[in-house]
Order: C-alpha cells, then sequence, then structure tokens
C-alpha cells in the first residue's frame, strides 16, 4: 500500500472522530454530560460504544500477532477478553449502576464511608489508565509507520492531539457518539479484509495453516511448565480483570437503571463474541503469507500487512487502507474512554482539591478539561521514550492490575457486608504493589526468562489471590471499621429500582 493511501485513511478517521465529537459538544453542557451523559444511554447505543472503546489495540493487532508467532494457545486472549463480560454481568454491572456513583472512587466513599479508600482509588484508577493508554500510543507508531513510514512518534501525537480535542470539547457526551461509530467500522474493517482473504487463500490452493506444525497449532505439548502457568494466570487477569477497567465501568453509569445496565452488557457480549473471531484469521493466514514477521519482531503488523501480500495494486490498497483506518480507529476509541475514566478521577480528586485562592479553585467542567489534557500527558511521554512492547502483552498487564485491585474490592464491596475501609485499604495497596511491582520490572527488562519471568510476565495467577486474602483478613481484624451506614448501602445495590424504599441520601459529588 502507498504511503498516500495510508495517509488518507488515517485522515478520514480522524476528520470523522473529530466531526462526530462536534455533534456531542452540541448537546454537551453540564457536569453530567462530561463524565457520564447524564446517564440517558440506551442499552444498543451504550453496548456498541463499550464495544468501540474495549476492542483496543491489542485486540485489532495484538490478538493476531500472538496468533502469528505463538499459535493456537494465544487464542485464550480474546477468549479471556469476552468472558471477563459474563463475569461482569453477574457480579458487577447492575448493583454498580444502582450506586449512583459516577466513578469507581465514588463508589469506593460511598461504600467504606472514607476517604482515605477513595483517594487510593483514584491513585489506582489514574495508573491504570495510563498503563492501558501506553499501548494504544505505541500501536499507533506502529500502524502509521507500517502504512505510511513515518517516525512511531508521529501516531502516537496524533492519536493523543485528536482524543484530547474531542474530550475536552464534549466529555462523555461527545465520545459515546464516537465510540459507537468506531465499533461498527471496526468490525466492518476486519470482516470485509478477512472474507476476502480467504477466498483469495482458497482460490491460490494454498496450503493449511496447519502445516506450521503442531508446535505452532499446540504449544503446550512441548510440556514447558512456565507455558501452562502462564496460561492458566492470563485467564485469571482477563477473566476478573475488565470489571476493573475505569473505562469500561464507566460506561455502565451512563446507563438509565441496573436492568438497562445488565441489558448492554449482554448486548456487549454478542458484538465482542463477532468481532473476536476475525484477529485470528489474520493470524492463521500470515503463517503462510508473511512468517518473516516474526522473526523481524513485527508480529503486531500482520493485520496492516497481510491484504498488499495476499493482493496486488488497486484491491490490496483498498483492504490495506480500511484495515489502516480500523487500527487508528482502534486507538483513537480505546484512548478516548480512558481519557475520560482518567481525567475523572484527575478533576475530582487532584484539581479540585488544591490549595487554590476561592476565585481561582477549579470545579466542574474546566477541571475536567485541564485533567484530560494531563491524563494523556504522561503516557505520551512514557510511549515516546520506551522500547515497544508487545500490544497485547502490555495491555494484559493492565488487566492484571485491574484484577489484583478493583476486582477484590468491587466484589467483596458489593456481596460481602463486612468489608472495612482498613481492609479495602491493605488490599488495594497489596494488590497493586505486587502487580504494580511485577509490570515495572517487565517493562524494564521484557526479555526474563525462567519462572522469574513467567511470574512477572504474567502475575495476575499470585496477585489476585494475595489482594483477596489481604482485604478479607484485614476486615476481619477491624470489625468495628464497618461503615455505619452499610446496610443502607446494600440495599441501594441490590434491590431493584422499582421497589418503593429508602435507599439513602448518598449522591456523588
Amino acid at each position: 500500500m502507498s504511503p498516500a493511501v495510508g495517509w488518507v485513511a488515517v485522515a478520514l478517521v480522524s476528520v470523522v472522530t473529530l466531526a462526530i465529537g462536534a455533534f456531542g459538544l452540541r448537546i454537551s453542557r453540564t457536569t453530567s454530560d462530561f463524565y457520564v451523559a447524564s446517564r440517558s444511554v440506551g442499552p444498543l447505543w451504550n453496548a456498541s460504544a463499550i464495544g468501540g472503546e474495549y476492542l483496543s489495540a491489542a485486540s485489532f493487532l495484538g490478538v493476531a500477532g500472538l496468533v502469528l508467532a505463538f499459535g493456537a494457545d494465544m487464542l485464550w486472549f480474546p477468549v479471556g477478553f469476552a468472558t471477563g463480560y459474563l463475569v461482569l454481568l453477574v457480579l458487577v454491572a447492575a448493583p454498580l449502576r444502582r450506586s449512583g456513583a459516577y466513578t469507581i472512587p465514588d463508589f469506593a466513599e460511598a461504600r467504606l464511608e472514607s476517604p482515605v479508600v477513595r483517594r487510593l482509588a483514584s491513585g489506582l484508577v489514574v495508573v491504570v489508565g495510563w498503563l492501558y493508554l501506553l499501548p494504544q500510543l505505541q500501536g499507533a507508531g506502529l500502524t502509521l509507520g507500517t502504512v505510511t513510514g513515518a517516525p512511531a512518534w508521529v501516531g502516537a501525537v496524533l492519536v493523543a492531539a485528536v482524543v484530547v480535542l474531542n474530550v475536552v470539547s464534549g466529555g462523555m457526551r461527545s465520545i459515546t457518539f464516537v465510540q459507537a461509530f468506531q465499533y461498527w467500522l471496526k468490525l466492518t474493517a476486519l470482516l470485509v479484509p478477512a472474507v476476502v482473504l480467504v477466498l483469495v487463500w482458497r482460490r491460490d490452493g494454498s496450503p493449511s495453516p496447519a502445516t506450521a506444525g503442531p508446535g505452532w497449532l499446540l504449544p503446550l505439548a512441548g510440556g514447558d511448565p512456565t507455558d501452562l502457568y502462564q496460561t492458566y494466570s492470563l485467564m485469571v487477569a482477563t477473566f476478573l480483570g475488565t470489571m476493573g477497567l475505569p473505562h469500561v465501568l464507566v460506561r455502565f453509569y451512563t446507563n438509565p437503571d441496573g436492568r438497562a445496565a445488565r441489558r448492554t452488557t449482554v448486548i456487549v457480549l454478542g458484538l465482542l463474541a463477532v468481532f473476536y473471531l476475525l484477529p485470528p484469521v489474520y493470524g492463521s493466514l500470515g503463517r503462510l503469507y508473511a512468517p518473516d514477521l516474526v522473526a523481524r519482531g513485527r508480529a503486531d503488523a500482520i493485520v496492516l500487512e497481510l491484504p498488499g501480500r495476499m493482493l496486488d495494486g488497486l484491491g490490496g490498497d483498498l483492504l490495506g487502507a480500511l484495515v489502516t483506518a480500523g487500527a487508528f480507529a482502534a486507538f483513537l476509541s480505546t484512548s478516548s474512554g480512558l481519557t475520560v475514566s482518567v481525567a475523572g478521577a484527575l478533576s475530582q480528586d487532584v484539581l479540585t482539591r488544591l490549595p487554590l485562592p476561592r476565585e481561582r479553585r477549579l470545579g466542574g467542567v474546566a477541571a475536567f478539561r485541564i485533567a484530560a489534557v494531563l491524563a494523556l500527558m504522561v503516557p505520551l511521554a512514557i510511549a515516546l521514550s520506551t522500547q515497544r512492547l508487545a500490544v497485547a502483552s502490555s495491555v494484559g498487564l493492565a488487566f492484571a492490575v485491574a484484577a489484583s485491585t478493583f476486582c477484590p474490592l468491587l466484589v467483596l464491596g458489593i456481596w460481602w457486608r463486612p468489608l472495612t475501609d482498613v481492609g479495602a485499604v491493605a488490599g488495594l495497596l497489596a494488590g497493586g504493589l505486587a502487580s504494580g511491582g511485577a509490570v515495572v520490572l517487565v517493562i524494564a527488562e521484557p526479555d526474563r526468562a525462567g519462572w522469574l519471568g513467567a511470574l512477572l510476565a504474567q502475575p495476575a495467577a499470585w496477585t489476585v489471590p494475595t489482594a483477596f486474602a489481604v482485604m478479607l483478613a484485614g476486615s476481619w481484624l477491624t470489625p468495628g471499621r464497618v461503615a455505619p451506614g452499610v446496610d443502607r448501602t446494600m440495599v441501594r445495590l441490590h434491590a431493584p429500582e422499582a421497589l418503593d424504599l429508602d435507599r439513602g441520601s448518598w449522591q456523588p459529588r
């Protein structure tokens, strides 16, 4: 594909994204519009928006790259990414919406009546958001470099600029429209080329990808115990980490009620199931048409390069432009959702608390807009200054941190009355420090071998049980710290909205 075609595809996606965001600006006026779209988004529209922001660089590029490089066992990534929503549906979606909160820190403060837990949760929202933003920005650099030859920093800066403009202009209201559009664009961008490429493969009479050998079809057959451990640890991270991703959870606050939140989650499961059928097709065909990408360390580029390798001329250019547009939409939509969630935490718990004179204090929409800029600057600086990790592996680390922190907080906070603020703080610190320390060590030395390397590369199998155990033990040891209003809070979380009950007076700040 010529560089000009790649630039046109990227430009079109960016312009359409900004245009749709401008439409959202016309109806974004209140603080509630910026944070939760005034809690008025219906299930189908919200499910499309969730699909748009959830299907990130890891889904669009990383899954295909892992299947190309390591084989069929990497299908646990998309299985886990989708199954996480089933766990979220059963345990979290409706009670979280009934809580009335705007953000995870809001929920933590309401449930435990502790500003300390709120501040700690806000810090973790920022950490998880930045960790997830990093592969989006690095993936944008990879995409633009692959299709146009531009330096890696150009793609990262371009995504950051478009996202800041959209989020600052209209907040959650704007990005809801943008993300819903981008889900269907991403699905089309993978589905249409996949159908054409499979037909080309059949026409050419090429051998089956199974000729890659049993080592590719069943890598765990080699008997390395660290491979088996990493597979199970990945399943723990993806199954439980979804409910801890702040940019996912904030979308459920936009539903009108708990019933709509459950319906949204069911629709999301269907949308994700359709999408995740497609990346493995690219990874499998890549074993026949682009095996050299693995040796060159560019397996993540298989989705972008495969159309040009299988089709010459205009057909290859058009399909390449389509997958490029889809990839860029993935970076924009996921980065937008992450920026909103991080900006919400920074604005409510940092900027509005600065010791400034009354006339200069920040609040409401102004604080949110400044926080949105800050939310992208740190991961952008890291993306430009560190070596690129495998996209899906990097996102898997973000899932591990989320599963080790917010998953215990949400599950125990919603379903276990004796949870105390002391137990919650201890569990969040234990899980956050353990999983966060593993992430730092992996980023510093990504090729560490042996059991130590496996335990750090996939830490969820030991960090999640640690966080749960510490949170439970800390609560059992401090029964006098149970929140005074816990009974009323539990009624608010679990009683259907149709019941006329006294649900308490707590409201998010």
